[in-house]
């Protein structure tokens, strides 16, 4: 549906500010929360808030709280998102000040890697301990299995593998494996893991955002507790789902929304779970069909209710000529 003039002017007028025009450069790159775009910006969060509340209202920006945090991400769809890419499309990206806001986005980004990677460093060799305080991690692996379906996989793809925990789990009912990680700790544990359960599979340091795979690569693909780091998990999820091949699933394991703010700061949680609706969304985006979510609750007080969701790619039936 195209925009009136009124639309398109009130759009324009949003988005012809220098620093809300500065904020949408920003969110283009990924969602970012509202503190992390005071920093980018060097101005307070009263100030950020308002320019993003206008952004908002003309339906430039989508806002979405995630237990005591904000975050803020381009509208994704329609109209306004077209509108908005065309602007910064014709922007020279060496414009110094989107320059810098571009610098210091990277230095956030450092930061926040490096933290991550610490807190993996120290937590390596105990992870499946944490793992096992959220819930009973047997329960959890027979859902997986369920989810997987019974094989055998042609290839199987296991993103963010960590200490190797969904290898050791399924790729006994693959011809091939493959694990990507970013942790060199975890991908040493994974390996060694491997080895002591007379596993043959291939670890490679990689990152879940640009796997550098073939599209449509895997019959089965595992996002297992990963999503929950990150700073964009819907392009994870986009990339997960480019890896199914015809006819494969994608599996995703992580948490129900909750709201166990310590985790942030303990853990390295940038978000406090997914809500269906989100998946399902970022999951047809990928092209993925026959979406599923089963939840797995916990047995105790204060425990996180663990989700797994499922999606296929499926052939999409030809049209018949008119």
């Amino acid at each position: 549906m195209a925009l009136s003039a009124n639309q398109a002017v009130e759009i324009l007028r949003a988005a012809g500010e220098p620093t809300r025009l500065r904020i949408l450069a920003l969110l283009a790159r990924e969602e970012l929360a509202v503190l992390e775009l005071c920093r980018v910006l060097d101005q307070s969060q009263p100030r950020v808030s308002r320019h993003l509340k206008l952004l908002a209202e003309a339906g430039l920006v989508e806002r979405f709280p995630d237990g005591a945090w904000v975050f803020y991400r381009l509208t994704t769809e329609g109209e306004a998102r077209e509108l908005v890419s065309e602007t910064l499309a014709v922007i020279d990206p060496a414009d110094p000040v989107l320059k810098r806001d571009a610098d210091q986005l990277t230095a956030v980004f450092a930061e926040r890697e490096s933290e991550a990677l610490e807190y993996f460093a120290r937590n390596a060799a105990r992870w499946d301990e944490i793992r096992s305080l959220y819930v009973a991690e047997t329960d959890v692996e027979a859902a997986i299995l369920e989810a997987a379906g019974p094989g055998p996989f042609k290839r199987l793809v296991d993103l963010g593998s960590g200490t190797g925990r969904m290898l050791k789990l399924l790729a006994p009912h693959a011809e091939k494996a493959l694990g990507l990680d970013l942790s060199q700790q975890m991908l040493n544990i994974a390996r060694a893991e491997a080895a002591r359960a007379g596993l043959e599979v291939e670890l490679r340091h990689g990152d879940i955002f640009g796997t550098r795979l073939p599209s449509e690569f895997a019959d089965l693909v595992v996002v297992h507790q990963v999503l929950h780091y990150l700073s964009d998990p819907a392009s994870a999820c986009r990339e997960a789902g480019r890896l199914v091949a015809l006819g494969g699933r994608l599996v995703i394991v992580d948490f129900a929304p909750h709201k166990l703010e310590y985790l942030r700061e303990a853990h390295q949680h940038r978000r406090l779970g997914f809500s269906d609706r989100e998946m399902e969304r970022w999951l047809a985006e990928a092209g993925l069909s026959r979406i599923r979510a089963r939840a797995l609750p916990p047995k105790g007080e204060g425990g996180l209710t663990v989700k797994i969701w499922t999606a296929e790619r499926v052939r999409q039936p030809q049209r018949s000529a008119a």
